[in-house]
């Protein structure tokens, strides 16, 4: 058996500066300040995220709750001040709107900062500093969730145009990132993972290319099932996950959106499925969760949709911050086959 070294889902490229890649991958003159100013800064401030969370030993409630009616950790809060301290640094991100915060607001830069004005690159940022706090206490690895837009704000703009990059941060043994950007139509999009490193404060490229195996390369197939109890709920739903069983798939669910849906990335096979049910409605918020997540699935190669329905996510408008969806992604030929099972009818 070949270590995991030389095991080929997970060679890496020899690591290459975030600078010098974005630079010979993106077109000249492409967005210069995203590629700068706004993911650099943003990369590096999941990087104080995860000294944030290893240095909190005492994890506790706020007191208080954010829009979504979930009750507030120390943690949360300061990791949401973590990420606002970094964007009101960048020029060109003119509207910020967080899970933990009230709507989407402007940004109120710091002295010395003068924001774009039209004319130059202006972004909204759509974030979840903290993607899975209730997990925290029992130590398992969580995320963060990023979503950048063109334009003044985020909302009512549709998100195949719009929502021009995203990111997924892990924050567990190692601190990695994976980074979709669009790329006009005439190329390729870009999906790549980076290394964050707290002691040199260097964001840099471990693997050029992150997508999706083709269906004859896979030898394991994985399932993410979140909110299994569901299943009791909705017959489709539990008829899914005994396919899932029959057809010997190996399940991978650890309670939280970011390391579910980075395992399926990083093994380059798997689907996560997140249900709607008449007892069990809608709890991912759109904004911060859904939308930068299909972002960086379909840049691999893969599919998201609305479970519900097979609508494409990213065919969405976001109308609204607490607008809701359910989720279901990973690799085509898996979202095809749950879709007809929960849409379908049931047929194999």
């Amino acid at each position: 058996m070949p270590s995991p070294a030389h095991s080929p889902m997970l060679k890496m490229t020899s690591p290459q500066s975030l600078t010098d890649f974005l630079s010979q991958k993106l077109p000249q003159n492409y967005r210069t300040h995203l590629r700068t100013s706004v993911l650099p800064t943003l990369l590096t401030s999941i990087t104080r995220i995860a000294e944030c969370l290893r240095s909190s030993l005492d994890i506790q409630a706020a007191g208080s709750q954010n829009t979504s009616g979930d009750a507030q950790l120390n943690v949360d809060l300061a990791t949401n001040e973590i990420i606002h301290a970094a964007i009101r640094t960048c020029p060109s991100i003119i509207s910020a709107s967080s899970e933990e915060d009230e709507g989407e607001n402007a940004v109120q830069h710091d002295a010395g900062i003068k924001a774009h004005q039209h004319g130059k690159e202006q972004y909204a940022v759509a974030f979840d500093p903290l993607d899975g706090s209730s997990i925290i206490p029992a130590n398992w690895s969580v995320g963060t969730i990023i979503g950048i837009w063109d334009g003044k704000s985020a909302l009512d703009q549709p998100a195949e145009t719009h929502q021009v990059a995203a990111i997924l941060g892990v924050l567990g043994p190692r601190t990695t990132a994976i980074v979709a950007i669009r790329l006009p139509k005439s190329a390729a999009s870009l999906c790549f993972e980076v290394g964050l490193s707290s002691a040199t404060a260097d964001v840099v490229v471990v693997r050029d290319r992150v997508c999706f195996a083709a269906p004859e390369a896979v030898r394991t197939r994985y399932f993410a099932a979140a909110n299994l109890r569901a299943a009791a709920q909705e017959p489709r739903y539990k008829a899914l996950i005994d396919r899932f069983i029959e057809d010997e798939y190996t399940l991978r669910y650890s309670g939280g959106l970011v390391p579910d849906i980075y395992h399926s990335l990083v093994k380059r096979h798997g689907v996560y499925v997140s249900p709607v049910t008449a007892k069990s409605h809608a709890k991912l918020r759109l904004l911060y969760e859904v939308a930068p997540v299909a972002l960086i699935v379909e840049c691999a190669g893969g599919r998201a949709v609305d479970p519900t329905s097979g609508e494409r996510i990213l065919g969405k408008r976001v109308l609204d911050v607490d607008d809701r969806s359910g989720l279901l992604c990973g690799t085509g030929d898996e979202v095809e086959m749950c879709i007809g099972m929960l849409i379908g009818g049931g047929k194999r």
